[in-house]
């Protein structure tokens, strides 16, 4: 059947990494290699049985173990003196640390995003300005810049943003053109519709829930549509793609992929939709860490 409105649900996977690697999963948890470091972190998603051995487990660095009554909860070390250390993907470099969160400033299973967009920048015959919204620690950013965009990078959180900035210095990309934003997303694209400012690339990545520098309130389901006609708004005539992620939210890809798809009428171009995955070592099984739906021009 031939319908727009039922788009191909593709499963993506990140297989470049050499400093990454998932090594088990199962039991409401994920077993994964940060380059030195071997850590555990919680994953609802796995609910099947983890392969490995127990002895493997055991060898982990830290574990988060997580505790409502903490605000999220906490790491326990079973390696002393685990410092902010960094990995590498192709020619970026990144800064890790074992944050308040279960984050460790990178998402790995991003990197497919990363190539997607960083590949559509060095085939474009005209110089690219891109919106990265709801930057974090920037991963996307230096993939764009390293591939010759001009970027605009926004995140609510300052130690985001100064944590996105040292990624920048670690990948020898000080000299390229990014600018800093530290803003509530949806005030800061109002703002560039009215001064005129197009962009022919917009990344999103939304949170489920999240409060702005000033302390304005973030609802995925909420905000997310006034928030995309918006970026609409300040897309170029000659735009290259829109990304949307979503993590932690109950919406399929497919929900994704309609809000896109009606938003995009007008533009030209192909929307597609899926999940970006984590492949784990021990059985190859893939672990579906997001949503995703991208519109892409056609050449």
């Amino acid at each position: 059947m031939n319908n727009k409105f039922l788009p191909e649900v593709k499963l993506l996977e990140s297989p470049d990494w050499k400093d990454y690697m998932l090594l088990d999963s199962g039991a409401g948890r994920k077993l994964e290699r940060f380059g030195r470091y071997i850590l555990i972190r919680p994953e609802a998603e796995a609910m099947w049985s983890p392969l490995l051995p127990e002895t493997e487990w055991n060898k982990a660095s830290a574990e988060f173990k997580p505790s409502p009554e903490e605000n999220g909860g906490h790491w326990i070390f079973y390696e002393k003196d685990i410092h902010p250390w960094n990995i590498g993907y192709k020619n970026l470099k990144f800064q890790l640390m074992l944050s308040n969160s279960k984050q460790v400033g990178v998402f790995p299973e991003q990197a497919c995003q990363w190539d997607w967009v960083s590949s559509l920048i060095r085939n474009s015959e005209k110089p690219v300005k891109v919106l990265n919204l709801f930057g974090y620690t920037g991963a996307i950013t230096m993939a764009a810049a390293e591939a010759g965009a001009e970027i605009t990078h926004l995140d609510a959180s300052k130690k985001a943003v100064d944590w996105a900035k040292e990624n920048q210095k670690l990948s020898s990309l000080e000299q390229t053109p990014i600018r800093w934003i530290i803003d509530d997303g949806l005030k800061f694209v109002q703002r560039e519709a009215r001064r005129g400012s197009f962009y022919r690339g917009i990344i999103l990545d939304p949170p489920k829930f999240g409060r702005g520098p000033k302390g304005e309130v973030w609802e995925f389901y909420k905000n997310f549509p006034e928030l995309i006609q918006a970026c609409r708004n300040i897309l170029d005539s000659e735009a290259l793609f829109l990304l949307v992620t979503a993590y932690a939210v109950k919406a399929s890809s497919v929900t994704v992929y309609n809000t896109v798809n009606e938003v995009m009428k007008g533009m030209g171009g192909s929307v597609s939709a899926g999940e970006v995955c984590l492949k784990d070592k021990s059985g190859g099984r893939l672990l579906s860490m997001a949503v995703y739906s991208r519109w892409q021009k056609e050449k």
